[in-house]
């Protein structure tokens, strides 16, 4: 990761936050327009990715426009039988294909394992990765991609599709898991206490960029977070299943509010200081998949906020 010269005072830090609580925001899409969907017919056919066998069908949900921070896309699709995506490396970039259902080889450094879905296998900057599907039905994929520097793109093709790679039993990479039996009782994450259950699938000691965390959260029917904030972290919600909806007010003191329905294979973002909550209105759970990057380092906050206030106090 590309290190400043220039040390920047620790004034600008606050400044920062001032302008986004302070200053009014550019007119942006209303929040229904903001909130990507996964439509099956809108999936591109894509054959040899990164010069790996088959075809995958997928469409982007997000680019590098979508957070403040270092997101650099979100895509969503499937990975065909029989194919996958050929080993390549990141340089300026790190990734994470996920899986969501069946099972996959996922291949870090040249070290290739089965995992099965829900999972995913995080991808460091200057590392290689690969995936395939050896079965005879499609696999839900996404894949993550988050930046050094916003903006910046890379990949080396190794032009090995990993077809027939020999399987190891334990896997030598970091591999995320999204259990629903691991999921603990919350206790204020996300702006969630039980009856909703949380657990971070990935912390920031796995990254190099600014890739923060990778979260799993369930709200039972009937139940919601708090309204809260970050301005030192921006977030996407993906959900993994069930139906609610989303409020959300921009600019953090005095932003209007609003709310738009949510359902499963939506992806929501939220940006700094965007003050947001979520409620389960359906009958069956409401599950999330949530990706934090942050503007500095691995800075990470939230704020809670009461309804019709502004701003409230710090949390963790």
């Amino acid at each position: 990761m590309r290190q400043s010269k220039v040390k920047t005072p620790i004034v600008a830090g606050a400044l920062c936050v001032a302008f986004f609580l302070t200053v009014p925001l550019q007119a942006r899409e209303p929040l229904a327009a903001r909130i990507a969907h996964a439509d099956p017919a809108n999936y591109r056919h894509s054959p040899a990715v990164h010069n790996g066998p088959g075809a995958l069908d997928y469409m982007a949900l997000f680019d590098f426009h979508t957070l403040d921070t270092n997101l650099y896309f979100l895509h969503r699709g499937v990975i065909e039988p029989k194919s996958g995506i050929g080993a390549h490396f990141h340089n300026t970039c790190e990734e994470m294909f996920v899986i969501f259902d069946g099972e996959a080889q996922f291949t870090i450094d040249g070290h290739t394992s089965t995992l099965k879905g829900p999972a995913g296998a995080f991808c460091r900057m200057g590392h290689s990765h690969a995936i395939y599907n050896p079965g005879n039905t499609p696999v839900q994929w996404m894949n993550i991609n988050v930046s050094a520097i916003k903006g910046a793109y890379d990949a080396f093709n190794l032009n090995d599709g990993r077809s027939d790679a020999p399987l190891e039993t334990i896997p030598a990479f970091m591999a995320m898991h999204l259990d629903r039996a691991q999921l603990r009782p919350a206790s204020g994450a996300h702006g969630a206490k039980a009856p909703v259950q949380y657990r971070r699938a990935l912390d920031s000691s796995v990254s190099l960029t600014t890739w923060s965390y990778v979260d799993h959260l369930l709200l039972p029917p009937g139940s919601s977070t708090s309204p809260h904030m970050h301005m030192e972290v921006a977030e996407f919600y993906y959900v993994m299943s069930g139906e609610g909806s989303v409020t959300v007010s921009a600019g953090g003191r005095g932003g209007a509010s609003e709310t738009a329905p949510i359902k499963a294979m939506d992806a929501i973002p939220i940006n700094l200081g965007d003050v947001h909550s979520f409620a389960n209105t359906g009958n069956l759970p409401l599950e999330f998949m949530i990706v934090g990057t942050s503007r500095d380092g691995h800075k990470t906050d939230e704020i809670s906020v009461n309804p019709g206030q502004g701003r409230g106090g710090s949390g963790n």
